[in-house]
């Protein structure tokens, strides 16, 4: 009786998942902390609107940066990936040797090694040295679009939540519910972005909320200490 075989693993989600969280966490943090600083010298209508143009210009902001950031990287991957083939193409022997090389060095002996480097470069030697001499994956492949779409919306989520929180407290309040709720929200965050990519949720949830603490407290501090927005 044949039985299928699976194991679940998660690295086909570093693409989208690492822009996605930093783009909720930072949502998240960047606008508290304007809220806050401007909360700290201001009424409703002023941080609202400085909460609006940080979420917009915050979006826009992360969806560029995480699109140039993964083309320079896919540039870099497309350049290495011609410069292997036209090495293939000069010298094929010299090539299966370092192949050989590489599995050798993973603990093969050097006939198994050769066996193996050979049966992988007749059906195809371009995938072979991609996956073990450079290291490249399917599964970490640059993709820029993929990765400024998550980071864009992820970011406009990640902001709308202080965001709401502050249009929907109190006036006097803003400070502190912004505070509690955005850590809150930090820790949520934390706890999935970890549980999406299998990781211990713990350690994640008190680095993320540790350090978002410390961006809003500075940043309501200076807004005290100057009495203007920050």
């Amino acid at each position: 009786m044949e039985r299928s075989h699976y194991e679940e693993h998660y690295v086909a989600r570093v693409g989208w998942l690492r822009a996605a969280v930093l783009g909720a966490n930072d949502g998240i943090i960047s606008t508290a902390s304007l809220i806050m600083g401007v909360a700290a010298a201001s009424g409703r209508t002023e941080v609202l609107v400085a909460g609006m143009a940080g979420l917009v210009a915050g979006a826009l902001s992360m969806a560029a940066g995480e699109y140039v950031s993964v083309s320079s990287q896919a540039d870099t991957e497309k350049a290495d990936t011609a410069r292997e083939r036209a090495e293939i193409a000069a010298d094929p022997a010299e090539e299966l040797r370092a192949l050989a090389g590489i599995y050798e060095d993973r603990g093969l002996t050097p006939a198994l090694a050769l066996e193996v480097a050979t049966a992988l470069h007749a059906k195809d030697p371009l995938a072979a040295h991609l996956r073990d001499e450079l290291g490249f994956s399917e599964h970490t492949e640059a993709k820029p679009l993929v990765a400024a779409g998550a980071s864009a919306a992820s970011f406009a989520v990640g902001a709308a939540l202080p965001m709401a929180t502050a249009a929907l407290v109190p006036a006097a309040g803003i400070s502190l519910w912004v505070t509690v709720l955005s850590l809150i929200f930090l820790a949520v965050l934390g706890a999935i972005g970890a549980k999406a990519g299998g990781a211990p949720m713990g350690r994640a949830v008190v680095r993320v909320t540790f350090w978002g603490a410390v961006a809003m407290g500075v940043t309501a501090v200076v807004g005290m200490v100057f009495g203007a927005v920050v």
